[in-house]
């Protein structure tokens, strides 16, 4: 199991565009689709829950899962 699933994936400003791409995982969800998430290094944000993707499992051999 993964321990950090989603990769927060919104840019459009300049603290956003600190954190696209990076892993994270969802600590809590909230009211008005709001959730906590904490990203690998520990710092942890109060987010939408439509800034989360999830992250493509990778295998053993590189490839992505399902290929």
């Amino acid at each position: 199991m993964n321990d950090y699933p989603y990769i927060y994936g919104w840019g459009n400003n300049p603290k956003r565009e600190n954190m696209k791409g990076r892993r994270c995982r969802v600590l809590c969800r909230g009211k008005m689709n709001s959730c906590m998430i904490e990203f690998e290094d520990g710092q942890r944000e109060c987010v939408s829950r439509n800034a989360l993707r999830k992250a493509k499992r990778i295998t053993q051999t590189g490839r992505e899962a399902g290929e």
